[in-house]
């Protein structure tokens, strides 16, 4: 089995659209990567650090923080 698995970030206009557009921009994906034999599996949620920044003299240093990716998983049998 071969899988891939793709950063998920959908973008929708706060006042225009709403998670019906987000549904559509997912579905887009999936049928895109179905038609190159690839099969959907689930999205992942994934936590991630993002490394503090010291800055140059620990002027405008940045704390770390914890971020949230979504990932779609797709799986081919090879």
């Amino acid at each position: 089995m071969e899988y891939k698995v793709i950063p998920f970030v959908p973008s929708i206009n706060r006042n225009k659209e709403n998670s019906t557009e987000v549904a559509q921009q997912l579905e887009d994906i999936i049928k895109h990567h179905s038609n190159q034999g690839w099969v959907y599996v689930r999205v992942e949620s994934v936590e991630t650090f993002i490394v503090p920044d010291a800055g140059c003299f620990g002027l405008g240093a940045k704390p770390g923080y914890m971020a949230s990716r979504q990932m779609i998983v797709f799986s081919k049998l090879i």
